[in-house]
């Protein structure tokens, strides 16, 4: 009887693919494999050997074995298999999610050599128009040692530069550095008191799974805290996983753990290429006791040794992936670490309400750090009542004036505008015209570098003009402030001093973070401006002033999750204030002075302020007290969306199970898609998932409008 395994394909299907396997072969679970698919010819992954073969159906056999090892051992594999049920997304598509882009493709699971290159030849002796090989040449005699290919690359010269000087025996390569070379990393961190009380409480990877949640302030050496257990506790032969939200702070990171982990440090994150990829993966799949810093993929990926997880700024939203398998980082931290019998730590200044509330209910081992490391004091917090206040740039006169004193005394400010572009609205003061996205229900965003108006949802974009489109009056401006504005207003102010803008648009080129860490931590006065890219993790130790631009934009919004995130964010970007030996000072511009939260907030007790949100979700009934998932539906018309989302309610049934909606989006109209959600509510994440399973299969088997798709999200950080 000829034999059978099931097969995952890299498809947004939820079904498995049955072939015969030929005689002679050995296929495993967790295997690359390339098989026949219609007309074309895959890679897929076992997943089951020995299956029962279908009745009356004759099967297409595997075509080969692309490896005779599984890239995904059985924990990984347990792992995916469970989110994949979880958050109820296709096997195939969690699996292929934790391999890289090359073994996706079905490349070679190899790593490609790195070339190493020396000068043979003096500059002078090349043809005097050859002038990128004649810096080439002079760029590798000025090098201790041979250099890498990559590292000429990240020099400026060219692949094609490097192959004609290599032609013409003007380069030679050369067997490269071995890592013996690499200078010695430093001993454990000393840390202070609080810190060594703090660090005490861990569990050790011998103690086996235990999730223990440090509640540190900002600035008082969490980093410190983590290498110090990692330095004291993890085994030499063991792999560990450190977690960061942002690819802005890994370098940072990076180079404090590489201080006293050398060449055992690696690094994942999306910036990487294809090649850098696969090569951190193989160490990672091969047992190497790497330890791994790395954003919310790095969470997949296929350790064979974990003997521990860390989770830095686990409150932060960038751990939820928001679109495709939308999983949690941090939640398959904690699974992972159970599977493991590993601890995970969760650190935060500001801890979400679900990890909190796992602490309380003796889940988690809560921790508390509530001393800033060395000379520093936790910064004065301060209101500033912006009622009635003319505004330049959205900075009121007290504002300014405060950042003129700190700067006169040498030094450093940061200014929190949570919106990039010049301006979020063009209006025309005579008929009252604003410029919409003619995609999405939403305006454009004024965008005064290269004066076009773009929308932030689909990407559209079009050259503003001076005239009004409606009535072709003049007055027609910008209303409101943005990262640009501000930044405008405060080199006008401050024509003496560096004016640094920190969002996506200006550190979308490579280097960029880095030459902005190296101005600020040079010392020297200086205003950074930015988004919540400032607000996560940096070690500015000169910023003495830090300044809110508004505070109200979570007070009155109708996620219920939004004033959870305006306290972490307004904390978290305080935090960067009084990190050296000066006091720190932080204004809060609102219109809400006398806004509850945001004067228990000038308190700095954010565990309090956490109590009191707990209290009002377990009033209201919403999460973590009760499950909740969102069912998308969008199509090119509202009442097709409308339609779909109609036709899975009746299917939700339960006795403690509610339905909120079908209700067209917040945005209803994005990228001329329409949108509209249906919002589950459950006492019991069991009976939601049976409830979510049925409707997905519904679903599948059902042909819905066309034109029309959907998308679950489980857990969801956003909901509206």
């Amino acid at each position: 009887m000829p034999r059978t395994a099931r097969i995952a394909l890299n498809r947004p299907l939820r079904r498995l693919f049955d072939y015969q396997i030929p005689a002679g072969m050995e296929p495993i679970p967790g295997q690359r494999v390339r098989v026949p698919f219609g007309h074309q010819t895959l890679t897929g992954l076992v997943v089951e050997t020995d299956a029962p073969p279908p009745e009356g159906i004759s099967l297409r056999p595997i075509g080969q074995l692309l490896e005779p090892w599984p890239v995904l051992p059985e924990e990984t594999f347990r792992l995916l298999s469970w989110a994949s049920r979880y958050y109820q997304h296709p096997l195939g598509e969690c699996l292929f999610t934790a391999l890289p882009p090359a073994l996706r493709r079905g490349r070679p699971a190899e790593e490609k050599k790195e070339s190493w290159w020396q000068a043979a030849t003096s500059p002078q002796d090349l043809p005097a128009n050859a002038h990128r090989q004649r810096a080439l040449l002079q760029w590798l005699q000025q090098q201790n040692g041979p250099a890498s290919t990559q590292a000429i690359i990240n020099a400026g010269f060219t692949r094609a530069q490097i192959r004609a000087l290599a032609d013409k025996q003007r380069i030679l390569p050369v067997t490269g550095p071995e890592n013996g070379n690499a200078p010695e990393p430093e001993a454990v961190p000393r840390l202070t008191q609080a810190q060594e009380q703090a660090a005490c409480q861990l569990a050790t990877p011998d103690t086996g799974f235990q999730v223990s949640l440090l509640y540190g302030v900002t600035g008082s050496g969490k980093t410190e805290i983590y290498i110090h257990y990692l330095k004291t506790h993890l085994p030499r032969n063991r792999q560990a996983l450190v977690l960061v939200p942002e690819i802005n702070l890994t370098p940072q990171t990076v180079a404090r753990f590489r201080r006293y982990f050398g060449d055992r440090i690696g690094v994942w994150h999306s910036a990487l290429n294809d090649a850098q990829r696969l090569q951190v993966w193989l160490r990672v799949r091969r047992g190497e006791p790497v330890i791994l810093i790395g954003t919310r993929s790095a969470a997949l990926l296929p350790f064979t040794g974990l003997g521990a997880i860390v989770v830095d700024e686990e409150h932060d939203t960038s751990y939820k992936q928001g679109e495709g398998f939308r999983y949690s980082a941090r939640d398959l931290a904690v699974y992972r670490a159970n599977l493991n019998q590993c601890p995970v730590i969760l650190g935060s200044a500001t801890p979400s309400l679900e990890s909190f509330h796992n602490a309380r209910r003796g889940r988690y081992h809560l921790i508390r750090l509530e001393e800033r490391a060395g000379a520093s004091r936790p910064p004065q917090l301060q209101l500033l009542d912006i009622r009635s206040r003319p505004l330049e740039g959205g900075l009121s006169r007290p504002a300014l004036q405060a950042i003129g004193q700190t700067l006169a005394r040498g030094e450093q400010v940061l200014v929190f505008v949570n919106r990039r572009g010049y301006a979020p609205v063009m209006m025309c003061f005579d008929c009252g015209h604003m410029e919409e996205c003619p995609r999405c229900d939403t305006r454009l965003t004024y965008h005064r570098q290269g004066r076009a108006l773009r929308c932030h949802h689909c990407d559209f974009q079009k050259a503003a003009s001076s005239e009004c489109p409606a009535c072709h009056s003049d007055n027609f401006k910008p209303v409101g402030q943005g990262t640009e504005r501000t930044e405008e207003t405060l080199t006008r102010h401050f024509p003496d001093v560096p004016v640094v803008r920190v969002d996506r648009d200006s550190t979308q080129r490579k280097g960029r973070i880095q030459s902005i860490l190296d101005t600020v931590n040079s010392g020297a006065p200086c205003i950074l401006v930015g988004t919540q890219m400032l607000a996560k993790g940096h070690d500015f130790p000169k910023v003495t002033l830090v300044t809110v631009v508004n505070a109200d934009g979570g007070l009155f919004s109708v996620d219920f999750r939004a004033p959870e995130q305006m306290l972490q964010t307004l904390l978290q970007v305080s935090g960067r204030a009084g990190r050296g030996d000066r006091p720190g000072k932080v204004l809060i511009q609102t219109c809400h002075s006398d806004h509850p939260l945001l004067t228990a907030l000038c308190r700095g007790r954010y565990l309090e302020l956490a109590e009191q949100l707990l209290a009002e979700r377990e009033n209201s009934g919403l999460p973590p007290f009760r499950a909740m998932a969102i069912l998308w539906a969008e199509a090119d018309r509202m009442e097709h969306s409308l339609k779909l989302l109609d036709s899975v309610a009746p299917l939700a049934q339960g006795p403690d199970l509610h339905l909120w909606g079908p209700l067209p989006a917040l945005i209803p109209r994005r990228a001329d898609r329409y949108r509209a959600q249906l919002v589950f509510s459950a006492g019991s994440r069991q009976q939601l998932n049976r409830v979510l399973a049925g409707i997905c299969q519904y679903l599948d088997q059902t042909r819905p409008p066309p034109g029309s798709r959907w998308m679950l999200d489980v857990d969801p950080q956003e909901t509206g």
